[in-house]
């Protein structure tokens, strides 16, 4: 079912703020998917998904190229938990900027763990325009 990123029910929330990893998919070059087993974070308020990733990426080269028809990059993160599961997708771009990446890396940390260090850290940061999901 396709729900509207900015009223989803506090059932949906919590299940997008619980422990589970997700997939986030990208397109390559040859414009088949590349699909990656990730962490992520959604924030309602912005409606912004957000992946950390290290800087030169497959993900993060798919993120940077542009869309079908000269659009901007796509991408999407889906997680699933028996018969609970969410997608959430739209726009992507990365960010370089630090004080991006220590959000995205806070935000991380609550709901998973500290991150490692990395020096090459960036952030894979989706405008979410269309959520699908089943309670």
């Amino acid at each position: 079912m396709t729900l509207d990123p900015s009223r989803l029910d506090s059932e949906l929330l919590t299940f997008l703020t619980e422990r589970h990893l997700a997939t986030l998919s990208t397109v390559r070059r040859d414009g088949s998917l590349h699909v990656v087993a990730v962490g992520f974070t959604f924030d309602p308020q912005t409606g912004l998904a957000r992946v950390i990733t290290s800087d030169g990426s497959v993900k993060v080269r798919n993120a940077e190229r542009a869309g079908a028809g000269g659009g901007p990059p796509r991408a999407a993160v889906g997680q699933v938990d028996g018969r609970r599961w969410a997608s959430l997708e739209g726009p992507v771009r990365v960010s370089r900027d630090p004080d991006e990446i220590r959000e995205a890396e806070h935000r991380y940390a609550a709901r998973y763990r500290t991150p490692r260090v990395n020096p090459r850290r960036v952030a894979l940061v989706i405008a979410v325009e269309r959520v699908l999901g089943s309670g």
